[in-house]
């Protein structure tokens, strides 16, 4: 039995540590906004492919995804 406790102890504090350790969220968090402005920008070339409003839309999310990048 004190083999289990032991292990259980073991268990608890590694998970527990795991749990507390929230490093890499953030960039985590980046690049499901970057993705998700990827999808953006490609959802609207492709509906306004033919037209040159398509085209000024998606130059200008370009400079902003641009802007972003940079800072």
């Amino acid at each position: 039995m004190n083999y289990l406790t032991e292990m259980y102890v073991k268990a608890s504090a590694k998970v527990g540590g795991l749990v507390k350790n929230e490093r890499g969220s953030q960039t985590l968090e980046w690049i499901g906004i970057a993705a998700v402005i990827v999808i953006l920008v490609g959802l609207v070339s492709t509906a306004f492919s033919g037209s040159d409003f398509g085209g000024t839309i998606v130059k200008k999310l370009e400079s902003l995804v641009d802007k972003m990048i940079a800072e």
